[in-house]
């Protein structure tokens, strides 16, 4: 077997493949010999069949096999001699082998560029101080109280406040009066004073009490997420069938308990302190390691593999459309089609590769690795994240072949904490007003 290299472009090879005739008839008297260990004929011994007649009935599928097989093992040595990357699929441009004749063929793929690392050795990055305040804590604390109310029914006939939960009948209709198909509900328990839904609407509804109904104009804002309604009016017949409110806990040690299994008050406060600090210090490093990633970036020039652009289209565009499936919507409400998507999404795809890119350079550079234990305890992380079983999570990452780009985003994670190591990084006040963390007290054992 020869081949020749041809540089399409720094970021795509092509290579032309000659498979002398030799060659060619090994493959196919190897192919024809499995066939024979396995097949039966009539009038034959298992084994016996003549290898003429196997290559006779089975000529397609063995010689398409032995192509194929041929083809891999090619790619699997030129790969291996070249110390080429692919970082795409590899495309082959070929027939199928035949008797007597020299076999060639083409394959081609992308590949990382090449370019030099600019020194992070010293360079200089700011990252945020960690700091939580005591109103922080008491606010999941509240969050914890509200989480862990008692829902009661109002006894007495008032309208909504904030925190109750109004149990409604509602219906939209036009200027004509008809009925908007889409926009009415029976029995909906709507929480008032937490944004959940239009302030038109939660007006109407905090001016019922139990028994009452309403009508009145509900105006949907331009950017409302379903273009049909965006920008429109609205009449809305609402009743309140009934009103609930919250009964909260006292802060005492056995709401320390419920809540977080912890011993006192001040245990669990400090848990949340604890947790407070540990989320909000690892936003701030991972702010102050975007900004130094994206200095570095800034000091270099590279083409980016079309493959590699592609591939984080597709991911950005699955993410938005699986948000959008947990609202119970479609890619349809955006009212654009995919290709206008896919081309807004363009830019930050391109930013993304550019990153992935510059960060496996270092990890190569740098002789990284990523283990097949590191791979399974983050599949865990991730399963126990998501409350799934760990083992499904690790199933439907195979049967998907996702596992070599878990391993590709760990292998960044670890060059982007080898370049944060050697920056001289210094630590500033954080800045007004303080970024928004979730932290929550340890679930009781």
């Amino acid at each position: 077997m020869q081949y020749t290299i041809e540089d399409i472009s720094p970021v795509k090879k092509k290579i032309a493949v000659t498979v002398p005739t030799e060659e060619v008839e090994a493959s196919l008297v190897s192919t024809i010999a499995m066939y024979r260990t396995s097949v039966t004929f009539d009038g034959f011994r298992k084994g016996k069949v003549p290898a003429s007649m196997i290559e006779k009935r089975f000529h397609k599928e063995i010689y398409q096999e032995a192509t194929t097989e041929l083809v891999n093992v090619h790619i699997n040595e030129i790969i291996g001699e070249t110390k080429l990357n692919p970082v795409s699929r590899i495309d082959y441009d070929g027939g199928e082998m035949e008797r007597g004749s020299e076999f060639s063929y083409t394959i081609s793929f992308d590949v990382m560029p090449e370019f030099d690392i600019p020194s992070y050795e010293g360079f200089a990055v700011e990252q945020e101080e960690t700091v939580v305040n005591e109103d922080e804590v008491s606010s999941v604390i509240d969050r914890l109280r509200s989480n862990m109310a008692e829902i009661i029914t109002v006894g007495e006939p008032r309208t909504p406040t904030t925190g109750d939960i109004a149990v409604i009948d509602f219906a939209a209709h036009d200027e004509k009066g008809d009925l908007i198909d889409g926009i009415r509900a029976d029995n909906f328990q709507m929480s008032i004073g937490e944004g959940q839904t239009l302030p038109d609407f939660e007006a109407l509804v905090c001016s019922l009490k139990p028994g009452e109904e309403t009508e009145g104009p509900v105006a949907f804002p331009d950017n409302f997420f379903n273009p049909e309604f965006a920008g429109k009016t609205v009449t809305m017949k609402i009743k309140m069938q009934g009103l609930k409110e919250r009964k909260l806990p006292e802060v005492d040690d056995a709401f320390a308990q419920k809540a977080g299994g912890l011993e006192s008050v001040e245990k669990l406060r400090d848990s949340v302190r604890q947790s407070y600090m540990k989320s909000r210090d690892d936003l701030n490093k991972a702010t102050a390691q975007k900004t130094l990633l994206d200095n570095l970036l800034k000091l270099t020039d590279f083409p980016l593999p079309e493959s590699m652009v592609e591939s984080n289209i597709n991911i950005l565009l699955d993410d938005m459309r699986q948000k959008l499936e947990r609202q119970g919507k479609d890619l349809s409400v955006l009212g654009k089609t995919e290709a206008a998507l896919k081309e807004e999404l363009q830019p930050e795809a391109e930013m993304r590769a550019r990153a992935q890119i510059f960060l496996m350079t270092v990890a190569r550079k740098n002789e990284l690795s990523v283990s097949e234990q590191e791979v399974d305890m983050q599949l865990h992380r991730m399963a126990l994240q998501a409350g799934e079983d760990p083992a499904a999570v690790k199933d439907y990452y195979v049967k998907n072949n996702l596992l070599f780009a878990l391993r590709d985003r760990l292998l960044a994670d670890k060059a982007m904490d080898a370049i944060y190591a050697k920056a001289e990084v210094t630590k500033v006040a954080p800045k007004e007003p303080t970024a928004e963390v979730s932290a929550e007290a340890p679930a009781a054992e």
